[in-house]
């Protein structure tokens, strides 16, 4: 035979075994969606999209992993419904995305809720806290995964509450988070036998609090309630000790606060806080080591509970995707994520997920600690109790899931 046409067959069978290798391979495409510029870029961000990547990497560890080709793009959501819903739609149509993680605020999750199911793709709602994503707004196609508005009141709100903080006024965000923030926590206060004083709304990413917090501490409520998150919530607070309103005694309740913003307020003015959050990292050795790793990839960071979902949430969305052979059926792989029944996550403890695409686990209710407490970079809080999974969130029958029987 000669040299030329030996060359060639081994080209052509070079050329057919690449080919087989493709052919086995199950591509999977996964788009993080967050704020990359903006006032929630801390608490997700460049922070989840590496999260995320973190999650590619250790799931290409398992053995069940063999054979899927995964790939990560990202892109700012601008914190616009319109902005990300445009993004959402041609990364489905024409970039091959299979799920959407993260997605920073409410208003965007509520409205790329409905485009997932039409597109049959997986949403894989971490960062957005609206309890309607569970409720009259759920699809057989969408996870939430972190946290929500009712069990953050039921945390926050209820332990105040009962502690003596009878009276509230809300200070809150114009939008989809804030509204449903006050509205669960304002449910829980009355419940426990308190009373809303008064509310006022303030729009998104707002410099200025004085006005909203003079008509706070002229209501003279017990408790301020900041219904609102990232940069407006950093900036009420430091307002708030600029106006010496702690000192003249009213209590600061922060009712989404994340480790990024108690590591730009600084211990000496976050220091008391209460709040409630589904992760941290210096929890036990599993959360240290993956702390320890995500804060080496992010500039000394130490991740939050958002980032440390998309790295949970892609973990889950990709065993199921393994179990079920294919990413193109995103109903099948959510259903596969139910049908996973409660596992152990190493950064969440017990997690299971609900019919209405609720993730059960369990939640925390932390105090920031005082500056002489805190022995470590971001050793900011201190656990006061622990919330089962289903004590945490809402039972399933008050929801008001349209496909839950």
């Amino acid at each position: 035979m000669s040299l030329r046409r030996t060359l060639g067959t081994l080209a052509l069978a070079a050329s057919t075994t690449l080919s087989s290798a493709a052919l086995a391979q199950v591509p999977v495409k996964i788009g993080v969606l967050a704020d990359m510029s903006g006032i929630f870029s801390d608490i997700g961000g460049a922070g989840a999209a590496e999260a995320t990547r973190m999650a590619v990497e250790d799931f290409a560890k398992l053995p069940e992993a063999k054979g899927l080709a995964v790939e990560v793009v990202a892109a700012d959501a601008q914190n616009k419904p319109d902005i990300s819903s445009t993004i959402a739609r041609k990364w489905f149509d024409s970039d091959g995305v299979d799920a959407v993680v993260d997605m920073p605020t409410s208003a965007i999750s509520l409205a790329l809720a409905p485009l997932v199911r039409e597109k049959n793709k997986v949403a894989l709602f971490t960062a957005s806290g609206s309890s309607d994503l569970t409720g009259k707004s759920c699809t057989p196609n969408s996870v939430h995964w972190t946290y929500d508005t009712w069990a953050l009141a039921h945390g926050t709100a209820e332990a105040i509450t009962k502690a003596g903080g009878k009276s509230w006024y809300f200070i809150t965000a114009d939008f989809a988070l804030g509204h449903a923030l006050e509205r669960d926590a304002s449910a829980v206060v009355k419940a426990e036998g308190g009373r809303v004083a008064g509310t006022v709304r303030h729009p998104t990413d707002a410099k200025d609090f004085s006005s909203f917090l003079l008509q706070a501490q002229a209501s003279q409520a017990q408790v301020i309630g900041l219904t609102n998150a990232g940069g407006d919530t950093i900036n009420a607070i430091k307002q708030a000790a600029e106006f010496g309103i702690v000192q003249s005694g009213q209590q600061l309740a922060g009712m989404l606060l994340f480790l990024s913003d108690i590591h730009s307020l600084g211990l000496r003015t976050a220091q008391g806080l209460r709040l409630t959050t589904g992760f941290y990292w210096d929890l036990n050795a599993a959360t240290r080591a993956f702390g320890e790793r995500f804060a080496a990839r992010n500039n000394g960071r130490y991740p939050t509970m958002n980032q440390a979902g998309a790295y949970s949430a892609t973990i889950a969305f990709l065993r199921a995707v393994a179990k079920v052979g294919s990413a193109k059926d995103g109903g099948a792989v959510v259903k596969a994520m139910r049908e996973a029944g409660t596992f152990d996550d190493p950064l969440f403890g017990k997690t299971m997920l609900r019919e209405d695409g609720r993730v059960l686990h369990d939640m925390m209710l932390v105090e920031v600690k005082k500056p002489d407490e805190s022995k470590k970079p971001y050793d900011y809080y201190k656990v006061l109790a622990t919330i089962p999974g289903p004590e945490a969130f809402r039972p399933l029958k008050d929801g008001g899931c349209p496909f839950v029987k």
